[in-house]
């Protein structure tokens, strides 16, 4: 994390930073909806005298924030949009506009999940088996739209190792009706002739639709593609990454050895160097559609909803 002056951080804001950088706080929503209440108590707890402090202080809570997971591109997301409306003569002005802000954002967070499963959920069939990979709430969105429709549906559910995400999606899965069949990551292309969607989520997605999301993803669509099975990203609008021209510009962020190996017990075997990347990033070719709450698009024309929602490439504004 950035090193930033303790006193300009709410105690707050590292609590939330330690919970997302630790996975207590995952799923990008919940990470975006988290980092705007976060800039949302820095700012209340803030004691500065002027607003150049209030606004210093501010930032510097947003680096803190923005540093904890590089990839995850709904939290700098959020965070540029409590700053877009952050104005004020006073410091009273700019506390006022940040909740209010943070506020909005949270509830437009709220509306945006539910419309796009509304999406999804119109590209699922009564009968149709999906397959999942990793944890995503707006997979699940789509899914319960469906179930909502009155379709039934069942699911192959990968683990997702070394974090096991999969026991998440297959819980929410199952507490839903779903008929549920865990299957070890490398069983995938074994059972993909019996999937009519694999649906996956995302944690950023490129300029080009290149998919950014939780490793074994890109292995999975192109097992997919060479068994004609259809992958689907179900992502809000939060995870469009406003900054990146291709998904290879993305900062790719590596998790900690000790998620896939006990370091008391590696001599066992030989110390050997442990990578432990929890993305990687699937090319625009390998994926059908790109589901948002503004509804479906080929991966080729994301970047034209891009440019709509935030322009060419915009500054970060604690960078400032």
């Amino acid at each position: 994390m950035t090193d930033a002056p303790e006193r300009e951080v709410a105690e707050e804001v590292s609590r939330i930073a330690e919970d997302i950088d630790t996975m207590e706080i995952r799923g990008a929503a919940t990470i975006a909806d988290a980092a705007a209440r976060a800039l949302a108590a820095q700012a209340d707890a803030s004691e500065a005298e002027s607003p150049s402090a209030f606004l210093d202080e501010l930032r510097a809570a947003a680096r803190v924030l923005c540093d904890t997971r590089p990839t995850a591109v709904s939290l700098p997301n959020a965070l540029r949009y409590v700053f877009r409306d952050v104005r004020g003569a006073t410091v009273e002005e700019l506390r006022e506009s940040v909740r209010e802000s943070a506020d909005e954002f949270c509830e437009r967070l709220d509306t945006a999940q539910h419309d796009l499963g509304r999406v999804g959920a119109n590209r699922l069939r009564d009968g149709d088996t999906i397959m999942t990979h990793c944890h995503s709430t707006d997979v699940l969105a789509c899914v319960e739209g469906a179930v909502e429709q009155g379709k039934s549906l069942s699911a192959y559910v990968k683990e997702t190792r070394p974090r096991n995400q999969g026991h998440i999606t297959a819980e929410a899965l199952s507490e839903m009706g779903v008929d549920v069949t865990l299957i070890v990551d490398s069983a995938a292309r074994r059972y993909l002739n019996d999937v009519d969607h694999v649906l996956v989520g995302a944690d950023s997605i490129a300029a080009d639709g290149s998919v950014i999301n939780k490793i074994g993803t890109s292995g999975l669509a192109v097992n997919a593609r060479d068994r004609g099975t259809p992958i689907v990203c179900a992502a809000q609008t939060i995870k469009l990454h406003p900054g990146t021209l291709t998904g290879h510009t993305v900062e790719i962020e590596m998790r900690d050895e000790s998620e896939v190996i006990d370091p008391e017990t590696a001599s066992e075997i030989g110390d050997p160097e442990v990578l432990n990347p929890a993305f990687d990033v699937t090319p625009p070719r390998y994926v059908d559609a790109i589901i948002t709450e503004r509804g479906q698009f080929p991966p080729e024309s994301i970047v034209t909803l891009m440019r709509e929602l935030f322009g060419e490439s915009p500054i970060q504004p604690w960078e400032l």
